[in-house]
């Protein structure tokens, strides 16, 4: 059973008059150190001249060069890019880090695949939040927060734990639970869920949905409504009530075909292979292949990623979300759609 921790376990005066550095100030960090500043502590951004720099600036931020920000930084959120991150460690964390400071990452890869070998003086720790920047802000400002994992890699100081739940606590994530792992659990199940379901297995799924109504000769929009934006409506329900909630508010056709057909789709074939991207993951395969890939240039990856947005369910999405210009309205996140007709009751 996971340890799960909430508000009432973090102490927030353990980071309470302490420096924290944010380095990188992209999604997460962004979201980061706003929250963390919100929630009363004292937070530098580290960033070069530039759009960065300038936006944390138009935040009501601190900033300061690395150069400066991280010698007096008692805990360090590293939270650039995975592949910019050893370069960066190098440049500026190990020589410069005080004794004793905390090292925190956002998620595992480097740490755990030996990219980044931390100074031995080091706290190392890991707060994850299970959910893109942008929404960990927008629940942080709705008193809501994003559920988070925590791992201590090092505790140098014997403060590594307190001082991962005080952060934790401060971005918003003691208020959706923080589930304590390992670098190694956090690295290879968010890999794999990127890879074989959220990420890579979803979008083919919906791509070799759309073509294959397509090929038997339906308008793509229609395809492109029932194999994508319907899709949405379905992960809501699954979100806020898990299989339950979406039988509940699906017709009771809709549940035979999901009983009857869903498993001669996603079948033993589909297990194995999700076996196989595992195993990948777990023995540094596709960390090699990608820090390898990054080192050449990301001509496969540029080409591949290029596949996905000329595909013709693009084409056809632009034109009817142009129709929807709501769907690109910042703001609050609402409640699940009611189902469309197609699947409701």
């Amino acid at each position: 059973m996971s340890t799960y921790y909430t508000a009432a376990d973090a102490n927030p005066n353990a980071l309470r008059g302490r420096t924290i550095v944010v380095y990188g100030y992209g999604s997460q960090g962004r979201a980061h150190a706003r929250n963390l500043h919100d929630s009363g502590f004292t937070v530098v951004v580290a960033a070069r001249p530039g759009k960065s720099f300038d936006q944390a600036r138009a935040d009501g931020l601190a900033v300061d060069t690395p150069e400066r920000a991280i010698p007096v930084a008692d805990l360090i959120a590293f939270l650039t890019p995975d592949m910019a991150q050893p370069e960066l460690y190098e440049q500026h964390i190990a020589p410069l880090a005080r004794e004793g400071a905390a090292l925190l990452f956002a998620h595992g890869f480097n740490v755990h695949f030996g990219q980044i070998q931390p100074r031995k003086d080091l706290d190392v720790i890991l707060i994850a939040p299970k959910g893109p920047g942008a929404l960990v802000r927008r629940q942080f400002e709705e008193g809501r927060g994003v559920p988070s994992l925590m791992a201590i890699h090092q505790d140098a100081t014997g403060k590594a734990k307190e001082l991962a739940l005080a952060y934790a606590h401060g971005i918003g994530g003691t208020r959706g639970g923080v589930i304590e792992t390992s670098f190694g659990e956090e690295t290879e199940t968010d890999l794999f869920g990127e890879q074989a379901v959220l990420c890579g297995g979803a979008t083919e799924l919906v791509m070799m949905g759309f073509e294959t109504l397509v090929e038997a000769g339906y308008q793509p929009e229609v395809a492109y409504f029932e194999c994508l934006h319907e899709l949405k409506l379905i992960v809501d329900l699954l979100h806020e009530g898990g299989m339950a909630k979406m039988h509940q508010f699906i017709s009771e056709t809709a549940q035979y075909g999901d009983l009857t057909r869903g498993p001669r789709v996603i079948d033993e074939h589909t297990r194995t292979q999700m076996r196989a991207v595992l195993r990948e993951i777990q023995d540094g395969t596709f960390a090699k292949e990608w820090v390898g890939e990054h080192k050449a240039g990301r001509g496969r990856y540029q080409s591949l990623k290029q596949r996905d947005l000329t595909h013709p369910i693009e084409q056809v999405g632009a034109t009817l979300r142009a129709r929807m210009p709501w769907l690109n309205e910042a703001g609050a996140a609402k409640p699940a759609a009611k189902p469309s007709a197609a699947i409701a009751e």
